[in-house]
């Protein structure tokens, strides 16, 4: 199974392609798309509250394995925030899809795909194919270019479940996205293996509550399974825990580091303002995000007075509320108040 990311800015036809490309599931304010036509299971995930809010955005890219990117005539600033969002989270596979092709020259796109290929040097996307495509339904041509970009999908699908076997040896984790009650079932948690397999029955712990849980049943794609592997999106009904506890991040598994303050080795952003001690800034994880303190900044092991764009550094931070994640888990730090969010990528130190 494979879980694909579509993202861009508001009117970027990345809505009209998701609906396109599968059937509408949950909903909420992300919304999943599911399709299995095409020789494989795969779940394309629509950012729906981008740019309102980022969180909506980070966990579709932190659900999925494959990215695309809707480009319509032009950048505008939330394009350019996807960019740098990708490039923070050092993203792996994905495809640049130009919108409007059904109403753009040829020459326009072929000038526009060079510009990108300026703007994307030296980030994640720098070798990302472009993709010419309408998602327009009144189009002469309603979506065409669609079945090339699904031959591309394709192809990196089978890299990525060779990736996903990889991971299977490794203890099973699993990224919740949504929680509810079913009356006569319980608690019944939506959401991704990351790694690992889970399997019904498993007695593990969900975090960051710290509790042990068994896994009663799984599900995927309303299918009755025994076990899941490495990438399949599930529903699986837990018990010793209500979904009234349950947030969007928690985590499955045996063990998780749990901490409200955090010592994080960052790199900034060559696209935002300097940091300074004091400044509030929100952090992503996972799925998880919480707003945090600034307490110290240190570089070169000595206390600084402000981090500088395009350096890095440690960054000493406080929290409230719980948190939990991996060692080799890569924190997003954003500034709610600036134009372009997001601020820096972390390890945890």
């Amino acid at each position: 199974m494979v879980n694909v990311a579509i993202i861009g800015t508001e009117k970027s036809g990345r809505t009209s392609l998701a609906a396109n490309l599968g059937k509408k599931g949950t909903v909420s304010d992300i919304t999943m798309y599911n399709n299995e036509k095409e020789g494989r299971t795969m779940v394309f995930v629509d950012a729906q509250s981008y740019p309102k809010t980022l969180k909506s955005l980070v966990t579709v890219l932190n659900i999925s394995d494959i990215a695309i990117l809707c480009i319509p005539q032009g950048l505008d600033a939330h394009t350019g925030e996807c960019i740098i969002a990708l490039d923070l989270l050092g993203f792996k596979h994905g495809i640049i899809a130009l919108t409007k092709s059904d109403s753009t020259n040829m020459h326009a796109v072929e000038e526009f795909k060079a510009k990108l290929k300026v703007i994307t040097a030296g980030t994640a996307l720098h070798d990302w194919e472009c993709i010419s495509l309408n998602t327009n339904k009144s189009a002469k041509n309603p979506f065409e270019g669609v079945e090339d970009l699904k031959v591309r999908i394709n192809e990196m699908a089978e890299k990525i479940e060779v990736e996903h076997a990889e991971l299977n040896s490794l203890p099973a984790r699993i990224f919740v996205d949504h929680a509810f009650d079913v009356k006569g079932k319980g608690c019944v948690v939506l959401g991704v293996v990351k790694q690992g397999i889970s399997k019904e029955k498993d007695k593990t712990k969900i975090f960051p509550l710290d509790r042990e849980i068994e896994i009663k049943s799984i599900q995927s794609h309303d299918v009755d399974i025994d076990s899941a592997p490495t990438g399949t999106r599930v529903g699986m009904r837990l018990k010793n825990v209500q979904a009234k506890d349950i947030e969007r991040g928690f985590i499955i598994s045996d063990r998780e580091n749990v901490t409200v303050d955090y010592v994080l080795e960052c790199t900034i952003s060559k696209f935002t303002k300097k940091i300074e001690p004091e400044s509030v800034l929100h952090i992503f994880v996972g799925l998880q995000s919480e707003p945090v303190r600034v307490e110290k900044i240190l570089i070169d092991g000595k206390e600084a007075k402000e981090a500088k764009p395009g350096t890095t550094c440690v960054l000493e931070l406080s929290g409230n509320k719980k948190v939990a994640y991996s060692k080799e888990d890569r924190f997003l730090l954003s500034n709610l108040d600036l134009t372009q969010r997001f601020a820096a990528y972390g390890f945890s130190k």
